[in-house]
């Protein structure tokens, strides 16, 4: 684990694995980790040098700072950028799920120059509404992350996941609920603004999509239209996976990462 302090933040970061390797940058869900990544790490350092890091105010990073009012994907972009260059990389491999996918498409649009490759799972070109966004960050103010978990966790993980792992959802409540409440509802104003429709067509970094059967957050049709506006192959559905395919087939996420990124 290290730390960057960037813009008077600080943001915790692994880098691991053999420098002579490509970087594969990962960025994690809305109120999640860069431990989502963990159970992919041993097959993927065999072919890559691998950096994840905390969004602001989860895990280990620095909430956001009190005299800023938004967070934008730009924001959230030159993070990863600042990143890239404390590992010396001038371009690299990059996959997100959630919010992790908006910052994929941020750099997908305005710094394409940077990627390899660009696998996006579990995301949108647009996700929700501004509404139910707005909505869930106010509630977040009043009521607290550890108290909004309870509803919020299960919608991550489709019946298969929860099943085979009866300690899954009670496990990361209790990490969102550790997590910085502002930070959290300035990144749900953001979801309730981001619109990547128009801005993600003539892209020119590769691009594949991921979503899961059971995703009821992001579900399959919105895969779909974001492989539409943005003019990529068909998104792979995987059966009975619900939002976070890192935590509940990390073999078949690294399989679709190894076919494409060959």
């Amino acid at each position: 684990m290290a730390f960057l302090k960037h813009n008077g933040r600080t943001i915790c970061y692994r880098l691991l694995g053999d420098s002579a390797k490509p970087m594969l940058l990962m960025a994690h869900p809305l109120g999640m980790t860069q431990g989502i990544w963990d159970d992919m790490l041993p097959t993927l350092l065999g072919k890559f040098r691998v950096l994840t890091w905390d969004l602001p105010g989860h895990g280990g990073s620095g909430a956001w700072l009190e005299e800023s009012s938004q967070i934008t994907p730009e924001d959230l972009a030159q993070e990863a950028l600042a990143l890239a260059a404390v590992a010396g990389a001038e371009s690299f491999h990059f996959i997100g799920t959630s919010v992790g996918g908006v910052i994929g498409q941020q750099l997908v649009s305005q710094h394409s120059d940077r990627l390899i490759s660009t696998t996006l799972t579990n995301t949108g070109a647009v996700i929700g509404t501004p509404e139910a966004w707005n909505s869930r960050s106010a509630s977040i103010m009043k009521f607290g992350l550890d108290s909004m978990a309870v509803d919020i966790v299960p919608r991550w993980f489709g019946p298969a996941a929860c099943d085979q792992q009866p300690a899954l959802v009670e496990g990361w409540r209790v990490i969102m609920g550790r997590g910085d409440k502002r930070s959290y509802a300035l990144l749900c104003e953001m979801l309730g603004q981001c619109d990547f429709r128009e801005k993600l067509q003539n892209h020119c970094a590769p691009l594949v999509l991921v979503g899961g059967t059971d995703d009821v957050a992001t579900p399959p049709a919105a895969l779909q239209a974001l492989a539409q506006f943005s003019g990529a192959a068909a998104p792979v559905i995987l059966a009975r996976v619900g939002h976070v395919p890192s935590v509940e087939c990390p073999e078949k996420l690294n399989q679709i990462l190894f076919e494409n990124l060959a």
